[in-house]
């Protein structure tokens, strides 16, 4: 029994995957946008130009996101329903059987054979889709995926993270925009990876020396990119 005001585990569960996430979103439009922003930055130093490529950077890359993580998690909730109402005609049509791949399913997990089928025998009687759906196809029926839910997590996330670079290269004088920046980008990332490790449960260093890295190649290799284009059009 869970104690007063603890969360339900499926809840924590799906909490801790939206923040899981959000993170990601936010770690995404941190190195986009830096990448694009710095790489403006190279070739040139108006400043109208370089905030133009980065809210564009920013709007584009956030409505990417937002409608590729709809669509994915759209056709996940659809083969989740699909797989949801092969189960209700089977408990229809084959209930037997299906009370018996029940027991099996338990009896794989350490139960003995007879205090598997007693398990299944009283889960079904009380519920036979509901204990079907969750011990056989890991779903809870009642919980689905939100396909709207995920694209405005992902839009929302990807737009705050986006923001850093943007700001912060578009508000300091010429001669400090960069470092700005690269300072701004790399605090965020080692916020993104601190979050991402305590989340995930991993190493905090090694999950912010990965972010790090990964942030900071980008900025070199478009900012060089930048120098190139702006010396080669110039």
């Amino acid at each position: 029994m869970a104690h007063p005001g603890e969360p339900h585990h499926d809840d924590l569960a799906g909490r801790l995957n939206w923040l899981r996430a959000g993170v990601l979103g936010a770690n995404d439009g941190i190195v986009s946008t830096a990448g694009l922003v710095v790489g403006v930055a190279g070739a040139t130093t108006d400043r109208t130009t370089i905030l133009a490529a980065g809210v564009a950077g920013l709007v584009a890359g956030a409505l990417s996101m937002a409608g590729g993580e709809y669509v994915s998690v759209s056709t996940q909730r659809d083969t989740e329903r699909a797989a949801l109402a092969l189960e209700r005609r089977e408990l229809r049509e084959m209930p037997v059987e299906e009370e018996r791949e029940l027991a099996e399913i338990y009896q794989d997990k350490g139960l003995s054979a007879e205090l598997a089928a007693r398990v299944a025998r009283e889960l079904t009687s009380k519920d036979a889709f509901r204990a079907h759906a969750e011990a056989e196809l890991q779903i809870d029926p009642d919980n689905l995926t939100s396909p709207w839910q995920a694209a405005w997590a992902s839009l929302v996330s990807f737009a705050l993270g986006a923001l850093v670079p943007v700001v912060a290269i578009t508000a300091p004088p010429t001669a400090w925009r960069v470092w700005t920046c690269v300072v701004a980008v790399l605090t965020g990332l080692v916020v993104t990876g601190l979050v991402s490790a305590r989340l995930g449960g991993g190493e905090p260093r090694r999950a912010v020396l990965r972010n790090v890295v990964v942030g900071a190649l980008t900025m070199v290799v478009t900012y060089y990119t930048g120098v190139l284009f702006g010396v080669t059009v110039g």
